[in-house]
């Protein structure tokens, strides 16, 4: 008898059980169908888009699907809220502005921490960091030649890089030659005929071309005695770069013996990567500074540009000329070197934060008004301070995203959907 009323107990059990799951689910499915309803219903006055292929009624445009901007791969063929992001999906139309718009709620906005700037117009100062070198200045370089075949007797300058100064003598040389120009002078001299103007003066240019210079002649034709030494000078200061000459050795006319380089201006020749050359421009400012003279700075201007790009390195040589009158800048040392380019007016300017640079283009997140955000592409131009010149894509008065562009629109959403950006 227990058992009859404890399987009686187990069945009635069971079947409350399954009787109260199916009322459950019953009443589930009602209340969706109900939440569907409310959330598919449009509103008064007017048809809500439900599939791809409708006729958007605010703009007019065919949509082509839906999906959400944080995920543009995901595609889905009705409208509704994203299951990503806490908003709606957003209409991609054919050859709408609506394509590349993605809408963030303020709260969403304030969570993840958008921030704008707007798109203004003034002007860029550049300022160009580049390391540089010394050189001598290849203009201001002299070549001390033997006037005439003779003979090195003494040489008072040894060594390469001695410093000299203008007049100083560098070496004595014995001329043979000079000797007999210079008798014969002194024989027409002693003639007292008619003619002997004529042939004083015939000697007198015999002597120039044996290589006597016109100082040497007038002292000859002064003192009357033959000179066959001659002391070669130093026609500029500077050092000695080159020395072609020792003691004792024979030299022909037209033979070099000594190179001059002055160091009263030198060459500083920075070297600027090829994407900034083109700001480099002849006559800029430019200011010098070298770790072995601290706390000095050299006043200069850029002179040329070299048109030649280093093939290693991708740089131009920007070649600047310093003023050096204690010669304390030395071939060969580093510098630093400042160039200040004249400032660019009146271009577009927005915060170099606000671009995003995807490798083959530049993108800004462009800020529509009432939580709408667009991409657009730009052409930027130069940078400084903080601020990038837009040269094409944006309007002033305009405002960009400068912070949570990259969680608006990622880097690889922005690759894929090239063509509703463009």
């Amino acid at each position: 008898m227990n058992r009859k009323i404890l399987a009686a107990g187990l069945c009635a059990a069971i079947v409350l059980i399954l009787l109260g799951y199916g009322l459950y689910r019953a009443g589930m499915s009602a209340g969706q169908g109900r939440s569907m309803s409310s959330a598919e219903q449009p509103a008064p006055g007017r048809q809500a888009p439900q599939r791809p292929g409708d006729i958007d009624p605010h703009t007019g445009k065919r949509i082509l699907y839906w999906h959400d901007p944080m995920v543009p791969a995901q595609r889905f063929d009705h409208p509704g809220k994203s299951p990503f992001m806490d908003m709606p999906l957003v209409p991609v139309e054919e050859g709408g502005e609506t394509a590349g718009s993605v809408e963030i709620s303020p709260r969403v906005q304030q969570n993840l921490g958008v921030r704008t700037a707007e798109v203004t117009r003034g002007s860029l100062a550049r300022e160009i960091t580049a390391t540089a070198t010394v050189a001598y200045d290849e203009r201001d370089v002299s070549f001390v030649q033997a006037r005439a075949n003779g003979y090195v007797e003494r040489l008072r300058v040894r060594a390469t890089l001695d410093p000299v100064h203008k007049g100083q003598p560098l070496a004595d040389l014995y001329v043979p030659d000079w000797v007999a120009a210079q008798e014969e002078y002194l024989a027409v001299k002693e003639l007292k005929s008619p003619g002997a103007a004529d042939l004083l003066e015939g000697a007198r240019q015999r002597m120039r071309l044996a290589g006597m210079t016109d100082d040497l002649i007038k002292a000859f034709e002064k003192s009357g005695k033959v000179q066959s030494r001659f002391t070669v000078t130093a026609p500029i200061g500077g050092v000695v770069a080159e020395l072609a000459a020792r003691e004792g050795m024979t030299v022909a006319s037209g033979a070099p013996l000594f190179r001059i380089n002055a160091l009263a201006t030198v060459w500083v020749d920075a070297q600027v990567p090829e994407s900034l050359a083109p700001q480099v421009r002849p006559g800029d400012a430019a200011k010098a500074r070298t770790p072995a003279l601290p706390g000095i700075a050299f006043q200069g201007q850029v002179s040329a540009v070299l048109p030649d790009v280093n093939p290693t390195t991708r740089t131009l040589t920007a070649r600047i000329e310093l003023a050096n009158p204690r010669m304390q800048l030395l071939p060969g040392m580093f510098v630093t070197v400042q160039l200040a380019p004249a400032a660019e007016r009146d271009v577009l300017l927005v915060p170099s934060e606000a671009v995003i640079r995807t490798g083959t283009r530049s993108v800004v997140m462009l800020a529509e008004g009432e939580g709408r955000f667009r991409g657009v592409n730009v052409e930027i131009g130069a940078e400084d301070g903080g601020q990038t010149e837009i040269r094409s894509g944006l309007t002033v008065g305009q405002r960009v995203v400068v912070s949570g562009q990259f969680l608006i629109d990622s880097e690889a959403s922005l690759k894929s959907t090239e063509a509703r950006l463009q």
